[in-house]
């Protein structure tokens, strides 16, 4: 039965909604979640029974005071970093619950494991590629243009949320588009200090 729901259009499209609002997280942890809150109080979503506590008016004010918090501690100079830190970890865990809240009905196991690997993934991702971006603005700015970074990636965080509960085949064709980057710029970025390393030393090698 668990294959059986893995394997159909309804569970591709909850997928494809899922790692759209996981790369939102990535972005701003909070406002996929209070888009998914809102939407689920609405009535546009029907949350499984174990994330009622989404479907609720409280949770949305919650997610609102927190969206306006992070949204606010990104401008600040310097405190974006620190914020970065405590980020990563919670875009992986919104990133799984989000998606954990919109797959289909299945074993916990199944259901969780999928979350993890899926939306934690896609939220880690996303992440890491955003703090590389901000590592590298505060290099070359000395944080003169975080808040530029900091506005894109709001604007990206609102405009994927909504575009992956209107409609979540295109966002999601989208995030699948961005993650291949993703994965090419974290890696690209990693390698980097060890390649120029390899440049500096060769010549001295050759001079011995």
């Amino acid at each position: 039965m668990d294959l059986n729901s893995l394997f159909n259009l309804n569970t591709f499209i909850e997928l494809l909604l899922g790692i759209s609002l996981s790369a939102a997280a990535g972005f701003r942890v909070f406002i996929p979640l209070l888009g998914l809150s809102v939407a689920s109080v609405f009535g546009h979503l029907d949350l499984p029974t174990n994330f009622d506590w989404l479907e609720t008016p409280q949770a949305v004010i919650v997610f609102a005071l927190a969206c306006s918090l992070e949204i606010t501690g990104y401008y600040i100079p310097w405190l974006d970093h620190l914020l970065d830190i405590v980020a990563t970890p919670a875009a992986f865990i919104a990133g799984t619950i989000v998606t954990a809240s919109v797959a289909p009905e299945m074993n916990p196991l199944v259901q969780w494991t999928l979350a993890l690997i899926a939306g934690g993934g896609t939220a880690g991702l996303t992440k890491g590629l955003m703090n590389t971006l901000r590592i590298s603005s505060t290099g070359v700015s000395g944080g003169l243009t975080n808040p530029v970074v900091s506005t894109i990636e709001l604007v990206m965080a609102i405009a994927l949320s909504v575009l992956a509960l209107a409609l979540p085949v295109v966002a999601g064709m989208i995030v699948i588009g961005f993650l291949i980057i993703a994965i090419q710029r974290i890696w690209n970025f990693f390698n980097k200090p060890s390649s120029q390393t390899n440049e500096t030393v060769s010549p001295s090698r050759e001079l011995g």
